[in-house]
């Protein structure tokens, strides 16, 4: 039975009195206090509300405590086990999720009950909705400016173990045969009892692990034999095809293995695919079968995020603006950044968070990147691709004009008259000035039939403009703030642990980090909360209550005025601080 509580709902007697003020204090501007006050409410419970019954059965855990248990899991980088204890002994879980009861049913999940709402959560993609719903106040509230963005990638890796291919292919074979053996005993029956004492007994697996390298050669043919073996033996059986971990054996045969046949079509043998043949997609590890491989960083998951910040250097150093991460998406290792510029601008725009500029290093920089962002109203700095020898480095010595003719050559030559056709410019130049150029030969402009041409395309353009921008100070001095996302990295793994995670499977994955993403954001809410509430500060500016007659006359004739305001503000936080 459904069992919501609303935040919102006032207390006749405080239930927090017995704490007293200090610790009353120390947990309103502690992380606690923001997450109660301004996070809580706005949790999205209507989500989450029709996957229980209004009418039948026991009354479900209250809807806000479930997804703020699943949030602070995350948030905190706790353990199931760690996660019940708090929400079960925790003063500070307590009036976070503002649980005022003593009973078990307020205070107590078990491990099942855990399982069950985060599996709804995950598979629903109610991580998604969470981090919008929450991502999107933060915005209001401390009315972010959203016009500078910048993007980068994280490496992610789940709770898996790195394998080589001779452990990848035993593996493979080893869960398809247990799991034959389980699902449908008489087909487990048919297979060879060599092949079930190699990988399916207590200890089979055991000898892959001792492999000496002068015969990983030799084992690898090996177990690729047999696995195109049991991938044979089983093709036509309609019931076993239908199993995953067949689907499995197969998807690791077709990228690790090939076939040598003769002319009639009659095979040789199988041989294992070469190192560099092998898709950075394959299957890396048969327990976790949405790990990729990225050439840079390795096995594992990648996460785009894209975050806000202000190009004034004072407000950054204060903290006096909130640096919010708009923009969160997990995907596989092996995908390319390049793709994921246009999402990121999408994703923003529908929550109008659209940024007008945004800043990413070269792999995001592609010129299909930039024409589309400009497209869309955003300006995408990035270094362009570093290829000295192409058309577009040797143009960036050029001068332009707007329409995307030449004005001057380096040594600054007028081109005699230009024209364009179509997406291609042409620039014809003097023959006797060109001939007797001391650069001729690393000059673009070649020799014609009456003249010295210059032919280039609207890319081409593009892509010089940008290189000769990128060689002035002007871009130095605004690409400088992009280095400052690698911070955000480092924070989301310190605080968060989001780049070794406790999970498998780019579900599970994507979970958890959306959800570390959102506690990143609401630790640096509740740190600028702190910031901007403390008495300490010179510019602190609190509105008083209007009903007050006697406020500002006290505080003109006080005697201790800076005593009495720091006194005021305390009271104004702790009594009538409301959620936005």
């Amino acid at each position: 039975m459904l069992h919501i509580k609303s935040p919102k709902q006032m207390e006749l007697f405080d239930p927090w009195a017995y704490l007293g003020p200090k610790r009353r204090k120390r947990l309103d501007q502690s992380w606690a206090g923001f997450f109660r006050n301004d996070i809580l409410p706005a949790l999205p419970v209507s989500s989450m509300a029709p996957f229980f019954s209004e009418s039948f059965g026991r009354p479900s855990k209250e809807l806000h405590t479930i997804l703020g248990v699943l949030l602070l899991q995350q948030m905190l980088n706790l353990t199931d086990d760690e996660t019940l204890d708090q929400l079960s002994y925790s003063i500070q879980w307590h009036y976070a999720l503002n649980i005022t009861e003593e009973t078990d049913s307020a205070k107590y999940f078990c491990p099942k009950t855990l399982w069950n709402v985060r599996n709804i959560a995950s598979t629903h993609n109610i991580d998604t909705k969470l981090f919008e719903t929450i991502t999107d106040k933060l915005a209001r509230k401390f009315e972010v400016d959203t016009d500078y963005q910048r993007l980068d990638s994280v490496h992610l890796k789940s709770n898996m173990r790195r394998l080589g291919r001779i452990s990848i292919i035993s593996n493979t074979i080893h869960k398809f045969l247990v799991n034959l053996k389980r699902q449908n005993p008489d087909a487990f029956g048919a297979v060879s009892a060599a092949l079930v004492e190699r990988y399916a007994t207590p200890k089979a697996m055991v000898c892959f692990s001792r492999v000496k390298p002068s015969d990983s050669d030799k084992t690898l043919q090996s177990v690729s034999q047999d696995l195109y073996e049991l991938e044979q033996q089983f093709k036509g059986d309609a019931e076993v095809s239908k199993m995953h971990s067949y689907k499995l054996l197969e998807r690791v045969f077709k990228e690790q293995c090939t076939v040598k046949t003769t002319d009639n079509g009659e095979m040789i043998e199988v041989v294992p695919q070469k190192p560099h043949d092998v898709p950075c997609d394959s299957v890396q590890n048969p327990s976790d079968p949405d790990v990729s491989y990225c050439a840079h960083k390795g096995q594992g998951f990648k996460a785009q995020i894209m975050e806000t910040f202000s190009p004034d250097e004072d407000g950054e150093k204060q903290g006096g603006k909130l640096r919010l991460i708009t923009h969160v998406s997990v995907e596989k290792a092996s995908h390319s950044d390049a793709h994921a510029v246009i999402p990121a601008i999408s994703s923003t725009s529908q929550r109008n968070l659209a940024p007008k500029e945004i800043q990413a290093d070269t792999l995001y920089g592609g010129d299909a990147n930039w024409k589309a962002a400009k497209e869309n109203g955003v300006n995408l700095i990035s270094p362009v691709k570093n290829a000295p020898r192409s058309m577009a480095s040797t143009l960036s010595t050029f001068s332009f004009h707007d329409d995307g003719h030449v004005a001057s050559c380096p040594q600054g030559v007028k081109p005699q008259w230009a024209k364009k056709k179509k997406a291609r410019y042409i620039q014809g130049f003097c023959s006797d000035t060109c001939s007797t150029c001391p650069h001729k030969e690393a000059c673009p402009v070649k020799p014609g039939k009456n003249n010295h041409y210059l032919r280039y395309d609207e890319r081409t353009f593009r892509l010089a403009r940008r290189k000769a921008f990128e060689n002035t100070g002007q871009f130095l001095e605004k690409y400088r703030w992009r280095a400052g996302v690698e911070a955000t990295m480092s924070e989301l793994d310190r605080r968060t642990g989001a780049k070794k995670l406790r999970v498998r499977g780019l579900r599970a994955v994507r979970f958890a980090v959306v959800l570390k993403v959102i506690g990143v954001n609401i630790f640096r809410a509740a740190a600028l909360t702190k910031h901007l509430l403390s008495p300490n500060r010179h510019d602190t500016r609190q509105s008083f209550s209007i009903f007050d007659p006697f406020a500002f006359f006290k505080e003109r004739f006080t005697k201790n005025k800076k005593y009495y305001l720091q006194n005021r503000i305390e009271n104004y936080v702790y009594y009538n601080y409301v959620p936005c």
